[in-house]
């Protein structure tokens, strides 16, 4: 799919956000604008408190913006309201976090259908969802499995599988490979690529490997808050 007949999925126009640490006000991003295309796997490095973990959470309706705004899907987030941004999340977006967060006590299976039931889906519906999505990403032997008998890539897949369950339109993942060896983590990041290309998603990474762009269609640098020249 070439760049031109790409759609926007998610985008961020002139956001600011400014956080209040007691009698100051620290400006933590400063004027971001970026585009994510459908299909196009978007890396976005900065180091450590360059504003890079705040701009993911604004675009993926966890924080809202100071001013600027934010679009997902095509349809502008113009609400504050917790729940307005819980449900752009339910519906438009899938995480893929650096600790996987899985539940200890569920199967493979078990947190994936666990994800959709907070969507709204249930029962043998949302098993064979599961199921299907665990396939997906190479994890339908070890669907039974607990987290503790899992690899941290096999658990990393089963955090794959519990984003993509619901369809989102958007992938956001945050340093996704940092608790991966190099083998392990090069085979989650061709399957990130795998999946937006072959699915038409839009996928934004925050990280600080260097490998992240060997899957990525461009980089994006962010530091004291600005987007920089990767």
């Amino acid at each position: 799919m070439s760049s031109s007949t790409r759609s926007q999925v998610l985008c961020a126009d002139g956001v600011f956000k400014t956080f209040d640490e007691g009698k100051h006000r620290v400006e933590v991003l400063r004027g971001v604008s970026l585009a994510v295309q459908a299909g196009e796997v978007v890396a976005l490095e900065g180091p450590s408190g360059s504003g890079k973990t705040t701009l993911l959470s604004i675009m993926g309706c966890i924080l809202t913006p100071s001013s600027g705004s934010v679009s997902v899907a095509g349809h502008r987030v113009m609400s504050e309201r917790p729940e307005v941004l819980r449900d752009v999340r339910r519906r438009d977006i899938g995480f893929v976090f650096q600790q996987f967060n899985l539940f200890p006590a569920l199967t493979a299976l078990e947190n994936v259908e666990y994800a959709l039931n907070v969507k709204g889906t249930r029962g043998r519906h949302a098993r064979d969802i599961a199921r299907r999505s665990l396939e997906r990403v190479d994890m339908g032997e070890r669907m039974d499995f607990l987290p503790r008998d899992l690899s941290g890539g096999q658990k990393q897949r089963v955090a794959i599988a519990r984003a993509i369950a619901g369809s989102p339109t958007v992938l956001l993942a945050d340093e996704p490979t940092a608790n991966l060896d190099s083998a392990t983590g090069s085979q989650i990041l061709q399957l990130f690529r795998q999946l937006a290309r072959e699915e038409s998603k839009g996928l934004l990474i925050v990280t600080h490997d260097a490998r992240v762009r060997g899957v990525a269609d461009r980089a994006v640098g962010i530091q004291d808050g600005r987007l920089i020249a990767a």
